[in-house]
């Protein structure tokens, strides 16, 4: 089998305006964010999320590239709200599917079974329910157990970042929590993974680490190493949340100037741009 390594610009190349992205990664953690920036550099726009959500979610709002976000939730972690997705999500200018976090796992686990949809015991009884109204709920053929039954999802494309990969797009986690990328890879008609470094399959699949390995190459239609490609975001063990950083991203959004100066110092060049911004910040990576 080929190599799938691709570069990072070309990314754009298969995502375009109206598709339905998944987003790997968890809150502010291992956050494919080099491949964010690449669409915030693109016209592509109209775009559907789907993502237990982190900055991801707010910088592609700000940018307005987003009509609907499908999410379990969408924060910081160490800051609670993402400012420019509280923003969109109070003056209405997206939609919003807001499920319990065992209901969005239900729901990627539908799609990459590629099921319809799935029963759960969450949300029942809840103001989930009302929120959003497509639900519906349905019995059980064996006793008289009601679940809700939560449609699949099955993004267009999905944009996770793992650790590690081969060149063949066998990916690797090294951190403490897989986070369902392997879910998003496989519910998604496509998936591109970014990792910190490309290696060999015989250092991949050594005998101490192959227990680590989370998402198949048949799943995944490129690879792209992008050392620090998580940042702010944390990607552990190789490093992690640039907590200073994030305040800054957080604090920025408080008035158009400072998001103009904001984005002027990090969004409006390339990934070496952003890179040497971020530097330049606070003198070395935190």
């Amino acid at each position: 089998m080929g190599s799938k390594e691709m570069t990072l610009a070309s990314v754009t190349e298969h995502v375009r305006s109206g598709m339905t992205v998944g987003v790997g990664g968890w809150g502010s953690r291992r956050k494919p964010m080099a491949m964010v920036r690449e669409l915030l550099r693109s016209d592509v726009d109209d775009l559907t999320l789907v993502t237990f959500g982190g900055p991801e979610v707010g910088l592609l709002c700000a940018a307005g590239k987003v009509r609907r976000v499908i999410y379990g939730f969408v924060s910081l972690d160490s800051i609670p709200l993402d400012p420019h997705f509280r923003a969109a999500r109070e003056a209405g200018r997206i939609e919003a599917t807001e499920y319990d976090e065992g209901m969005f796992v239900a729901a990627l686990r539908a799609g990459a079974n590629r099921l319809s949809f799935l029963p759960t015991r969450a949300g029942l009884e809840s103001d989930v329910m009302t929120m959003n109204p497509h639900l519906r709920t349905v019995a059980s053929p064996y006793d008289d157990e009601v679940y809700v039954a939560v449609p699949a999802v099955r993004p267009d494309i999905s944009l996770i970042h793992l650790n590690r990969s081969d060149p063949l797009g066998n990916g690797q986690f090294l951190g403490p929590d897989p986070y369902f990328d392997d879910l998003f890879a496989m519910a998604s008609d496509k998936t591109l993974l970014s990792v910190e470094k490309i290696v060999s399959t015989a250092e991949l699949t050594a005998t101490e680490r192959s227990t680590s390995l989370l998402v198949s190459r048949m799943f995944v239609n490129g690879v792209i190493e992008t050392p620090r490609g998580a940042h702010f975001t944390s990607c552990d063990p190789d490093y992690g949340r640039d907590e200073e950083f994030q305040r800054h991203y957080a604090a920025s959004a408080q008035d158009e100037e400072s998001w103009q100066r904001f984005r002027e110092t990090f969004l409006a060049g390339d990934e070496a741009s952003y890179h040497e911004a971020v530097r330049e910040f606070h003198g070395v990576y935190a």
